[in-house]
């Protein structure tokens, strides 16, 4: 399971030319889930997600989670995250969960994030999406679990 999040002042996603999640500052969320990934992993990245300090303190350091600045989320479901690109020019997604696989793994992350109270949207898993953000300093990072 990899997640690639991005330090927004805002976001939003689109399915159809219709808005529906939208946030203001926080984290939109990648999120793509391999064939061998588990329950577990997704609540262990989620939990290491709500901790993981990259929003400024007084100082203008990156030590304030999610939580203390209680910023929002932006999930989006993303299979080409967990693509094989090891050789040649055109990615393999052998090694993307099947859909009902990564459906439920993706539910299963979201869920431990809406239990931490944050406000958390998301995008239509499956769906083509237009995903639009303003990436706050820009702060990006690849987590993997």
């Amino acid at each position: 399971m990899r997640i690639l999040i991005q330090r927004v002042i805002e976001a939003q996603v689109a399915v159809d030319q219709e808005v529906i999640g939208r946030i203001g500052p926080g984290l939109v969320v990648l999120l793509g889930v391999a064939k061998e990934d588990t329950a577990a992993q997704a609540v262990r990245l989620a939990e290491r997600l709500l901790a993981y300090r990259i929003f400024e303190d007084e100082e203008g350091r990156m030590n304030r989670s999610i939580q203390e600045i209680k910023g929002a989320f932006l999930v989006v479901s993303q299979f080409t995250l967990v693509a094989d690109v090891a050789k040649g020019t055109r990615p393999g997604f052998s090694t993307a969960a099947p859909p009902d696989l990564a459906e439920a793994l993706y539910r299963t992350f979201v869920d431990r994030l809406a239990a931490s109270g944050l406000t958390v949207e998301t995008g239509r898993f499956g769906a083509h999406m237009v995903v639009s953000l303003h990436n706050d300093g820009p702060v990006t990072f690849l987590l993997e679990g």
